[in-house]
């Protein structure tokens, strides 16, 4: 009989970083981390082709390291977790096969969850928090995903009320700081850059915010107009032989993007009568981000959740935690023929 708190290991490639991590239960055991971000810099961007191969190579030595920390054997596990989508395919399909290989030589269940969810699930292993408190919308913004979620349940009931419409807002980070000049990732670039900067120095677009966009696409995110409208200023300013100020439009841009954000959250917790937000995904690292989102929410009276930051990027431990969660509550695992699926849909927690 599988304890209370089950022993898990969670998979965890769905974009360029392998994710290995344990739980038992709602505590962490090891969460490990090997980013390949390194290699597709010289890219500019994340080269799926690139991505898959560093996950083949990263996979054992991750698993031995996580192993290793947790102080458990792989004999002990209750269960074998693994992110089946959304993602980059062939990501996916390393970290599916490794973890139904596992699972098999272990003779151990699978579980096969949706990477999105898993973010939501981060959040229970914050240290001393209280539960999560249902139901809770959550604002999931990374460099491949930008989506709000209302979760009724985090392991039976989640709704998608919006998702972006073309660039995630990750992607916007990395193709305005290309722009201007700075190294990839574009987030955290784009951060220091914006230090010295005014944000309100140019007024750029916030995308579906008018009220004819409003009436279709209200939790619905756009940047691919707000990328362009920066690439479009700052080329005007150079055909004049006019300075870029760097600091400024760095500044700017990360307003208009943080506007929307949190903007279009707050929104949905009004629309639903839901008094609580949760984040997640990569770009909450973002301390603008963080910064607006807790002013606003604390001004609307809704009680804001953010993970620790290691847990906002993509990681096993989510990944474990979401599937410790579903086998808690009873729910089996996942058949061995499950395949990964790019574009999962958030409704989908566990692939049967």
């Amino acid at each position: 009989m599988i304890a209370d708190a089950p022993l898990v290991l969670g998979i965890e490639t769905s974009c360029d970083e392998t994710g290995i991590g344990i739980v038992r239960g709602r505590r962490l055991l090891s969460n490990r981390i090997a980013s390949s971000m390194d290699e597709h810099a010289r890219y500019g961007g994340v080269v799926p082709e690139v991505a898959a191969r560093a996950h083949l190579e990263a996979l054992v030595p991750t698993i031995e390291a996580a192993v290793a920390e947790a102080g458990v054997e792989l004999d002990d596990l209750d269960a074998v977790a693994v992110t089946i989508g959304p993602g980059l395919a062939g990501a996916l399909m390393v970290g599916v096969g490794a973890a139904k290989a596992l699972a098999v030589a272990l003779g151990k269940p699978l579980y096969a969850v949706n990477h999105l969810v898993g973010h939501v699930g981060a959040d229970l292993l914050t240290p001393d928090a209280d539960d999560i408190e249902y139901p809770t919308v959550a604002l999931l913004v990374s460099g491949g995903h930008t989506s709000l979620l209302l979760v009724r349940d985090l392991v039976d009931d989640v709704a998608l009320l919006g998702e972006t419409i073309d660039d995630a807002a990750g992607e916007a980070f990395d193709k305005v700081a290309r722009v201007l000049g700075l190294p990839y990732p574009g987030g955290p670039e784009i951060d220091r850059a914006a230090l010295g900067g005014d944000p309100a120095a140019i007024r750029f677009p916030r995308g579906l915010t008018l009220p004819k966009d409003l009436e279709r696409h209200r939790y619905d995110f756009s940047f691919s107009g707000l990328k362009t409208a920066v690439a479009r200023w700052v080329e005007k300013r150079e055909a004049d032989g006019v300075p870029v100020p760097v600091a400024d439009v760095a500044a700017s841009f990360r307003e208009a993007v943080v506007d929307v954000l949190v903007s279009k959250a707050i929104a949905a917790c009004h629309d639903t009568g839901v008094p609580r937000l949760l984040l997640g995904g990569g770009v909450v690292a973002n301390a603008r981000l963080r910064t607006v989102a807790a002013e606003r929410a604390a001004a609307a009276g809704i009680a804001l959740r953010i993970p620790p930051l290691d847990l906002c990027t993509d990681n096993g431990a989510m990944i474990a935690v979401l599937a410790a969660e579903r086998l808690r509550a009873g729910h089996p695992g996942s058949a061995l023929d499950a395949a990964a699926d790019s574009t999962l849909p958030v409704t989908a927690i566990q692939v049967p």
